[in-house]
């Protein structure tokens, strides 16, 4: 029991220093790096420009529902498995495609 109240201690603490930091970088500043080299097309692009990501576990393309969503994902969120060529562009096949 002590190790449950402990690692939830953990991931509270971890979970208010994210939020306190508050730092989510936009889709344009990382989509920005490929404007020179390739064209990136977003497909299915939601339009929630509001809408705020959070680390949840998640860590597939098939699991994402956006390319703004899975480079949240792959930036700010541990053991993602969507960048295979580790070119820092994830879901290739599914939302952000290069041409």
């Amino acid at each position: 029991m002590k190790k449950i109240v402990l690692i939830l201690f953990l991931l509270a603490g971890w979970y208010g220093n994210y939020l306190y930091k508050g730092h989510t970088p936009s889709i344009a500043t990382t989509l920005s790096a490929y404007e020179d080299n390739d064209e990136i097309e977003v497909v299915q692009e939601n339009d929630d420009s509001e809408e705020e990501y959070v680390c949840d576990g998640r860590q597939y393309c098939s699991q994402m529902t956006s390319c703004s969503e899975a480079i949240f994902f792959i930036q700010n969120c541990p053991n993602t498995k969507m960048d295979g060529d580790g070119d820092g562009v994830p879901c290739e096949r599914q939302w952000c495609r290069h041409h």
